[in-house]
C-alpha cells in the first residue's frame, strides 16, 4: 500500500506537495514517515543519493523515489507492496507534474505550497491500490528485468553517513580555528614581536625626525 507521497524540487530541496492524507490505523507514525521522506528529499537535494531512483529500506517499509527534471518522486509503501508498482506510480506523477509550466514551479518559495497537485497525488494514488487489476498486473508482468536495474540501500546507512559527513565538517572546522589560532598565539610570533618591535618604533622616529629636519631647513631657505 501506498503511505506517503512527497514532490520536491531537487535544486534546493523544497517540497512542494505532498497529497492528501490517509487514515490507515498509522496516522501516529505520520510526522516521523514524512520526516524522513524530508530527510531523503534533502539528501537527493545535497547529491548525497546520485542515484536518478532507489529503493531505500525503512522499518517494515520502503522508500522509492524518481527524479526526473529536477523533481523528486518519493513514495513510502510496505516492504511487501510490489516495487515496479511504486515506480509506474511515480512516473504517472511525473508525466502529470510534467503538463504545468515550469517556471510556475520556479517561483514556487513555501513548502507544500503546490496545492493543485495534491488532488492529483489522491486520483493517481487510487489506481494503485489494488494490486490485482488487470492493468496493475500487466504492469507487474512486462518487463520483468526492471526490477534488477534500481538499487538498494538502508536507510539507516543513509543516516549514518550523514552524520559522520556532519562530524567530519565540525571536525575539519575545529582543526582550521586551532590551526588559526596557534599561528597568531605561537611562541614563535612572540619572539618576533619582541625583537623587531623596538627597531620599527625606532626606524618610525628617525623618518619623523628627517622629515621635520627637511621642512625646517625648507622654511629658512625660504
Amino acid at each position: 500500500m501506498v503511505k506517503l507521497t512527497l514532490v520536491g524540487r531537487v535544486g534546493d530541496g523544497l517540497p512542494l506537495a505532498q497529497g492528501p492524507r490517509y487514515d490507515n490505523g498509522e496516522n501516529e507514525r505520520f510526522p516521523f514517515y514524512k520526516q524522513q521522506g524530508e530527510f531523503i528529499l534533502k539528501e537527493i537535494s545535497r547529491g548525497s543519493l546520485p542515484f536518478p531512483k532507489m529503493t531505500i529500506l525503512f522499518d517494515h517499509h520502503c522508500f522509492n523515489y524518481l527524479v526526473e527534471n529536477g523533481i523528486a518522486f518519493i513514495t513510502l509503501c510496505d516492504s511487501s507492496y510490489p516495487r515496479k508498482l511504486a515506480f509506474h506510480y511515480l512516473q504517472d506523477l511525473r508525466k502529470e507534474f510534467d503538463k504545468f509550466d515550469s517556471s510556475l514551479i520556479a517561483k514556487i518559495t513555501r513548502p507544500y505550497s503546490f496545492v493543485k497537485f495534491d488532488s492529483i497525488i489522491g486520483n493517481i494514488r487510487k489506481q494503485y491500490i489494488d494490486t490485482r487489476t488487470q492493468a496493475n498486473l500487466s504492469k507487474l508482468n512486462a518487463n520483468r528485468q526492471q526490477d534488477l536495474d534500481i538499487p538498494t540501500q538502508n536507510l539507516a546507512e543513509i543516516l549514518a553517513r550523514r552524520r559522520n559527513s556532519e562530524m567530519s565538517e565540525r571536525s575539519s572546522m575545529s582543526t582550521n580555528q586551532r590551526a588559526t589560532s596557534s599561528i597568531w598565539g605561537s611562541p614563535l610570533l612572540e619572539v618576533i614581536a619582541l625583537k623587531w618591535t623596538p627597531i620599527s618604533i625606532i626606524l618610525v622616529v628617525a623618518i619623523v625626525s628627517l622629515w621635520a629636519t627637511i621642512i625646517i631647513t625648507d622654511s629658512f631657505v625660504i
